[in-house]
C-alpha cells in the first residue's frame, strides 16, 4: 500500500506532502492522523526551521475529505464527532505551529484543502489553481474556529462570498483577496517557495517564534491574550545568542549565522 502521507527534509526545510493523488489528495482520517505525527517531528527537530505543506500528482493540493471513507469514518454521530475533532485537532496545529508554515499550491485547493491552507501563514498558488468552499452546496455546518481563521486572512466581506456562492476563484482573484500571497508560474512554484522557506530559515528563529506567538494572540478575543507571554518572549529574544550575533553580523557586513539560542 502506497503511503498516503510523505516528510522529508531538504536542508532546515521540512515538507509535508498528502499523497493520494487518485482522488486529488482527498484526506482520510487515518492521513489527519499520520499528519500530526509528522508535525510531531517537524517540531521536535531543531535542524527544521521552517515547514512546507503541498499535495502530490500535480493536480491538487488537497480536495477535502475523503467520501469514499465516509461510511467507516462518518457513518454516526460520534463517529462525525470523532472525525471533527481530529481535523480541527491538525489545523488548530498548524496555525499555532511555532515555525513558519508555507502551503505550496498547485491544482485544486477546495474545502477541507483551503481549511488547511488558511491554517498556514503563507500560501503560494500556480497560475492555474483553483479555491473553492463547497460547504453551502453539501448543506455542511461551519465551525466558529474555522470561519474566524478564514475573516482573520482574507476579511469578512471576501469570506461571505466564497462561502455564499460555494463557487470556484480563480488564482488572480485568490491573490486579490489575500489569499494568497503570490501567484507563480506552474515551473517555478518549487523553486519559488523553497526559496521564501530557505530565506526564513536564515533568519532569527526566536523573533520568528515570537512574531508567530503574539500573532495568534493579538487575534484572540481580547480576554484570552496572553500578552506576558508575548513579551516574554520578546525579551527572550534580545537576552539570546542570536541577538549578539546579529549585531555582530551587521557589523563585520557578513551573514549572520542563527542557531535559535
Amino acid at each position: 500500500m502506497t503511503e498516503k502521507m510523505l516528510s522529508e527534509r531538504q536542508g532546515r526545510v521540512g515538507i509535508m506532502t498528502f499523497n493520494n493523488p487518485e482522488k486529488h489528495n482527498a484526506v482520510s482520517f487515518e492521513m489527519w492522523e499520520a499528519a500530526e505525527r509528522i508535525l510531531d517531528s517537524f517540531e521536535s527537530d531543531p535542524e527544521v526551521r521552517v515547514v512546507v505543506l503541498t499535495g502530490a500528482g500535480g493536480k491538487a493540493f488537497v480536495s477535502g475529505a475523503d467520501i469514499s471513507k465516509f461510511e467507516s469514518e462518518r457513518a454516526s454521530e460520534e463517529a462525525v464527532q470523532r472525525y471533527n475533532a481530529m481535523v480541527e485537532k491538525v489545523y488548530g496545529r498548524i496555525y499555532r505551529f511555532p515555525k513558519p508554515t508555507i502551503a505550496m499550491i498547485r491544482g485544486y485547493c477546495i474545502g477541507g484543502g483551503l481549511n488547511l491552507a488558511i491554517c498556514c501563514d503563507m500560501r503560494y498558488a500556480t497560475e492555474g489553481s483553483r479555491f473553492a468552499l463547497p460547504a453551502a452546496k453539501l448543506g455542511l455546518g461551519y465551525g466558529y474556529k474555522g470561519l474566524r481563521r478564514y475573516i482573520e486572512t482574507i476579511g469578512p466581506v471576501a469570506t461571505k462570498e466564497i462561502f455564499f456562492t460555494a463557487r470556484q476563484v480563480n488564482a488572480a482573484e485568490a491573490l486579490r483577496w489575500n489569499m494568497v500571497n503570490a501567484v507563480i508560474a506552474d515551473d517555478a512554484l518549487e523553486t519559488t517557495v523553497m526559496g521564501v522557506a530557505n530565506t526564513i530559515a536564515d533568519n532569527a528563529p526566536l523573533t520568528i517564534a515570537t512574531i508567530k506567538h503574539s500573532t495568534v494572540e493579538i487575534l484572540k478575543d481580547q480576554a484570552e491574550h496572553d500578552v506576558a507571554a508575548c513579551d516574554a518572549m520578546v525579551a527572550a529574544c534580545f537576552a539570546s545568542n542570536d541577538y549578539r550575533e546579529g549585531r555582530k553580523a551587521f557589523m563585520e557586513k557578513r551573514k549572520p549565522q542563527f542557531t535559535g539560542t
